[in-house]
Parts: structure tokens; sequence; C-alpha cells
């Protein structure tokens, strides 16, 4: 069963809200899940995982599949963070080193895909 989409206007809504400051926990979770989305549309694959805890995860990327247990290369972040990398609002060097952000594996970098267009 394929996953359901956010809409373009639900998901934008919920991105204006959490930059705005003025986002419950719903439009949070919806922001999160919808640059989330916007990931994954933009860097197909299953070579990284992207974890947003509680909200969500994505496998992306091309290369060489991940199919059971802990994937090799993992990133997770908390939602206000993901929210500012994934809309351009910070950079991925700054929130690595501010360590906001955990990667392991040697392909768990997605400084090239952030931020997404939304």
């Amino acid at each position: 069963m394929a996953k359901r989409k956010i809409d373009v206007g639900d998901g934008r809504a919920a991105v204006a809200a959490v930059r705005g400051g003025a986002a419950n926990r719903a439009a949070t979770a919806t922001a999160v899940r919808y640059l989330l989305q916007l990931l994954e549309e933009r860097a197909p694959g299953k070579t990284v995982e992207v974890r947003v805890p509680p909200f969500g995860a994505v496998q992306v990327v091309q290369g060489p599949e991940h199919t059971r247990g802990t994937p090799p290369n993992v990133i997770e972040m908390d939602a206000d963070t993901w929210v500012r990398l994934a809309t351009g609002q910070t950079s991925w060097e700054a929130e690595r080193e501010d360590g906001r952000i955990a990667a392991s594996g040697t392909r768990a970098d997605v400084a090239h895909l952030v931020p997404v267009l939304w």
C-alpha cells in the first residue's frame, strides 16, 4: 500500500505556521512529514534513512538498498532543526557543528539535497 501524500496546500500552510512560530503539534507533524515527502521525491532511493522523531522517517538516495534491521546510513534530528534545514533557514554544516544532527555512515550526508523546494 502506498503512503498517503500530504496535499501541497496543507503542507505549505503547516510549514508557514511552523516558520511563523504559530504551530501546534499537528501542524508541526504535517510540516515535518511534508518536507520529508519532498526530500523523498527529490532523492528517491533506500540508501540513507532520515529520521525526525516522533513525526516521520524516509529512506532516500540511490545506491545500495537497505531492507532489514538498522540501516548503515542514518541521519536523525529534531523537528525544529529539520524544518529550518529543509526550508533553507540554516545549513547542514551549521547544524552538524552545533550537534543538532546525528549522522552515521559513509553516505549519511544530505547537504546537497537541502533546502528542499517547498
